[in-house]
Parts: structure tokens; sequence; C-alpha cells
């Protein structure tokens, strides 16, 4: 892991919420209101571009910098989330250049635990957590085996982001709908999971 490969990482999850823009707005409109598919879009896109304008090494330094560039970018509940995953993986990497695989699965645990503490929530709240936490326990469990762990994770995430459809919303808009918000696919879910699946994309191709 170093400044080259996240750039690769966040290039090819720019592209998957581009190519799924429409599709999350449509989630969004069912319980939210609608801008989800703009604000990840968006999101990811400035920080592709952040990345490649600098040269700053320090994978600690350039995550906290990725994580302000995306909040700006994003101003939504769920862009303020996912800019806590990246302070939580900056503060994990922090001082180093170039690390092992197994270095980027502990930041990237780091990461969703700071979003827990950060929006007081967890697995099981219809949240991009039930994506996002399978797929950092995947990640450790499978760390000696990097593309095994990417494609286990992958999976994780899509499992996870299927299982928010029998939940009931506890956070943000979602929560006012009550008990109507079962049976929906919870659109912050299948960010997380385009996220993931956007991390394996960019190294198998």
């Amino acid at each position: 892991m170093n400044r080259d490969s996240i750039r690769r990482a966040v290039d090819s999850v720019c592209g998957m919420m581009e190519e799924n823009k429409d599709y999350l707005i449509s989630l969004d409109q069912q319980n939210g209101d609608g801008d989800l598919g703009l604000s990840m879009e968006g999101g990811f896109c400035a920080v592709r571009d952040f990345l490649a304008a600098t040269d700053e090494q320090d994978m600690g330094k350039l995550l906290m910098k990725c994580g302000a560039a995306f909040n700006e970018a994003a101003p939504s509940s769920l862009g303020t989330i996912l800019s806590f995953g990246f302070m939580g993986m900056a503060k994990a990497l922090k001082g180093q250049a170039e690390a092992p695989f197994e270095a980027f699965a502990r930041s990237f645990m780091a990461g969703v635990e700071k979003i827990m503490e950060r929006a007081h929530s967890k697995p099981g709240e219809k949240t991009v957590l039930d994506a996002l936490y399978p797929a950092a326990e995947a990640y450790l469990a499978r760390a000696d085996d990097p593309a095994a762990a990417r494609a286990a994770a992958a999976r994780a995430a899509e499992a996870g982001s299927e299982l928010t459809r029998g939940m009931r919303a506890v956070h943000g808009r979602a929560a006012y709908y009550g008990d109507k918000s079962i049976g929906v696919l919870d659109g912050g879910s299948v960010a997380g999971m385009l996220i993931v699946k956007g991390i394996e994309r960019a190294f198998q191709e």
C-alpha cells in the first residue's frame, strides 16, 4: 500500500459511483432526500482530483487530506460519516509512505471503528456499516492473500448490504419511516458495497 495504490483504488471507486449514481439516487428517494448518488460521486471524484494533484507520500497525511476533500465535496450525512473513515485510516497509517496489505486491512478496520465511534452506530442498524464492517473483517481474515481478501471483502459487503432489507432504520431521515423502512434496501449500505467492490476492481485491472 502506498500513494499510488490509494490513487488507483480511489479512481476505481469514483468510477463505480459515476456508473451507479442514478441507482443510488433512486434508492435514496425511497426514504431519504435523493442526493446520495450525487454526493458519493462528487465526494470520491473530488478525492480523485486531489490525489492527482498532490505529491504527498505520507499516507497518514494523505488520507487526512482526502477526508477533508471528500467532506467538502459531499455535504451530506453520509459524506461526513465517510470522512470519519478517512480519518481513522489516516491515524493508523501516520508516518508511513508504504505498508503491506495487512496494514491496509488494519487501517480499514480502524476507519470503520472511527465511523462507529463518531456516528454512534453499529452493524445491524441499516447503515453503510452493514457493508463496511463485514468487509473489514474479511480483509483482516485473509490479509495473507491480498487478492483473496479483496474478493472475500466484496462478497461480504454485498451480502451485508442485502441484509439491510430486513432491518428497521434507526438513524437519519430513514428512521422517520419506522417499520415502513423494513423491506427497503439501504442506499448507504449500497454505497459502502460499491466502495469495497471498487477497491477489488482496481487491482483486478
